[in-house]
């Protein structure tokens, strides 16, 4: 019998990573300047000295403890430093071409990317099916990524019951990588939405119709598709899998070592993955290979390429194509020129802007809930990455134990002191003790968060397309921030299915 009821979701719990409290380490420094500057008139004994001490420690502790969209005063500091360091050095700017420097061994230019993507390289590996594989390897944190388009038939339109099964498989999923030997240290899920002219449609239509077509069939087909052509989107979903070089070492070293062993480890655990994707509905169309996965960077950098890259790559399917290879070149990648603004990213001829979620609904949700942030929108693309870091459980017991401590020493410090405890405090509290029972009956705890971009080819349109991502993003239950400061960052997470993790600690956006 179908269950009558859709289950619903919530209870996530928003990292604490404060250096003391909720103080980070220059808010926890200004409190303790502000309470040294405030002893010392009653050290002097002195009302002169008072006169001046007493609002430098007020203002301490507004800089500290003061709070605007999120961050305190002393967080907004340390971004607004740091941009203005990058653009009196123009790092915030970036030129590929005839301007990137060569390398010294081979004289070749590399992998041309800006920001934190410039030390990506785009390797090749056999997939074990006659065909290659690309690899996004980041030499300095030791991990490769591999990347699958996949397709999905989505929860909408189907039953209670199996949106319930879909989403507990993908659930089983991600907990079997929660376990302390495991060498997958992050999955992400990356889906574009962007308006689609009918380019390429119009373009296989073409070289499809024979010369002995009705007239009128032909005169009807071209209506048809020069009205609905514009109104179309389409949609583009990726599955990046991430290995740690450093956990696999032992794995490596027995396929050989080096960066062909790590990729055949790689492939490996792509391929144990098939069968728990299928359970969970995701069909994987292909495992990218190098040119593709330049393709998706190359796209996301330039609007404009996807119509031309989807008409080559359409031609290229026929049988006497002689052109140029679907995707595109490793080395062409990049855009031609990037700035990184305050507020904005330009890169090529478009403009981005990122945002993270910070808060997510409060209330129970049903599994649809994010079908709003992706809805089609002609005048912006939208791209939205949700990022998932497995933790094992001697990790997770750690956490969970020290955020109920947390928790537990606040409540009794507010008990002595005659405070009354809000309900907010109550419900994370509570949610903290049934993550904890969760984890001890087996289940896994993960590191989440979603990134969202939206991408304009006309600058006029750019706070229009922000306004309704940040509506829709509201109809969701969702609290966005937008990344202030580091929009290249937010970028390459949010705009580029590359798998670029969550950070170490919390960065102040």
């Amino acid at each position: 019998m179908a269950n009558s009821e859709p289950v619903t979701y919530g209870g996530w719990q928003s990292e604490k990573s404060g250096f003391m409290g909720r103080l980070s380490g220059p808010g926890f420094a200004l409190v303790a300047a502000a309470s040294i500057s405030a002893l010392i008139p009653i050290n002097l004994g002195s009302w002169s000295a008072a006169l001046v001490c007493v609002p430098v420690s007020l203002l301490l502790l507004l800089l500290a403890l003061g709070r605007v969209m999120g961050l305190s005063a002393d967080e907004w500091i340390v971004l607004a430093v740091r941009h203005q360091i990058a653009v009196s050095k123009k790092r915030n700017l970036f030129f590929s071409g005839a301007f990137a420097p060569s390398s010294k061994t081979t004289g070749e230019q590399p992998m041309d990317l800006p920001g934190v993507l410039a030390r990506l390289r785009i390797l090749q590996a056999p997939d074990g099916l006659g065909g290659q594989l690309g690899v996004a390897h980041d030499p300095v944190t030791g991990v490769y990524t591999a990347v699958a388009r996949i397709t999905f038939p989505g929860l909408a339109l189907v039953d209670n019951d199996k949106q319930d099964a879909r989403v507990a498989a993908w659930a089983g999923l991600l907990r079997s990588f929660c376990t302390e030997d495991s060498p997958i240290v992050r999955i992400a899920v990356h889906q574009r939405c962007l308006p689609d002219d009918g380019a390429a449609l119009r373009s296989w239509t073409a070289r499809h119709i024979t010369s002995d077509a009705p007239a009128a069939a032909v005169t009807a087909l071209a209506e048809v598709m020069e009205g609905a052509g514009p109104a179309a989107t389409s949609r583009e979903t990726y599955l990046s899998v991430t290995m740690s070089a450093s956990r696999a070492r032992l794995a490596i070293k027995g396929a050989g070592g080096g960066q062909v062993g790590a990729a055949a480890v790689l492939v490996r655990e792509t391929t144990a993955m098939l069968g728990s994707l299928s359970t969970a509905s995701l069909q994987v169309v292909e495992w990218l290979s190098p040119r593709a996965v330049a393709q998706t960077v190359r796209t996301a950098y330039d609007p404009d390429a996807q119509l031309t890259l989807a008409t080559r790559n359409a031609a290229a399917e026929e049988k006497d194509w002689t052109g140029t290879a679907p995707g595109v070149d490793p080395a062409l990648a990049g855009p031609a020129a990037a700035e990184t603004g305050w507020g904005t990213y330009r890169h090529d001829g478009a403009w981005t802007v990122t945002y993270q979620v910070r808060t997510w609904p409060q209330s129970e949700v049903y599994a649809t809930f994010l079908q709003p942030l992706l809805r089609p929108r002609r005048n912006a693309r939208r791209s939205m990455s949700l990022i998932y870091e497995p933790i094992g459980p001697r990790r997770a017991r750690q956490e969970l134990a020290r955020e109920k401590a947390k928790r537990n020493s606040a409540r009794q410090l507010r008990a002595k002191t005659g405070r009354d405890e809000s309900e907010d405090e109550r419900r994370e509290a509570g949610i903290a003790r049934t993550q904890d029972a969760a984890r001890a009956a087996g289940q896994g705890v993960v590191r989440m968060t979603a990134v969202l971009a939206v991408t304009v080819t006309d600058v006029g349109e750019l706070e229009t397309a922000c306004a309704e991502l940040q509506a829709d993003a509201a109809a969701s239950g969702l609290e966005l921030r937008r990344m202030w400061g580091a929009q290249d960052v937010g970028f390459a997470a949010s705009a580029l299915p590359l798998g670029q993790g969550l950070p170490d600690r919390r960065m102040g956006f």
